[in-house]
């Protein structure tokens, strides 16, 4: 029986890890920041699903380091205690938690879907934090504050509810407040994401 520390550092690893492959880097795009294969970032994280038919709630905190190798990811509870670490590497994810040994598999999906039952297929989350996502039609998307929901491929709703003001003189600003839904389907229930994105140091 998987138990709710693992609900949740697993939920987190899919959501922020699962469309870790880039789609491709985007052109500077009037309205969004340019967009860029290496940053840091860190922010809050709550999960809203159903499982076995029944509303359930994760939240936690995660610090984000980015790079053409990679990704690498810090778990944390809602009071700041480091709870996992994750790094992924094309064709191989590995969670990392204290007292445990590491689980590794070909990516975050396939690992929550094998120990939770359900995964979160969330493509582009490389891209979202930086304000870009793949339109239902296959188009590049760069949110600003007048153009600011799109819906993606695989069903997610996004809206850029908020945003951080421009820093070091630059006309663009960067997302602040990310909102994802997705509808009920068959053998998974609805699911909503809210990412918060702390300003920058």
């Amino acid at each position: 029986m998987i138990n709710k520390n693992n609900a949740f550092i697993l939920a987190l690893c899919a959501t922020l890890l699962g469309g870790c492959a880039s789609t491709g880097t985007p052109l500077s795009t009037t309205g969004v920041a340019a967009y860029s294969d290496t940053i840091e970032l860190s922010g809050r994280l709550t999960i809203n699903f159903e499982k076995d038919g029944k509303p359930d709630t994760l939240t936690g905190k995660f610090s984000w380091s980015q790079s053409p190798a990679g990704v690498d990811v810090n778990l944390a509870s809602p009071l700041g205690q480091t709870i996992a670490t994750i790094n992924v590497k094309p064709g191989v994810a590995t969670l990392t938690q204290s007292g445990s040994a590491p689980r590794v598999a070909a990516d975050i999906d396939s690992l929550t879907a094998q120990t939770l039952g359900w995964s979160l297929p969330v493509s582009g989350l490389r891209d979202w934090l930086q304000g870009y996502a793949t339109a239902a039609d296959g188009t590049r998307f760069a949110a600003s504050p007048a153009s600011n929901s799109v819906t993606t491929p695989d069903g997610w709703r996004l809206t850029f509810v908020s945003w951080h003001e421009a820093q070091g003189g630059a006309a663009r600003p960067a997302p602040r407040r990310i909102d994802a839904q997705r509808s009920a389907s068959a053998g998974a229930g609805e699911l909503t994401i809210r990412i918060v994105v702390d300003p920058k140091a």
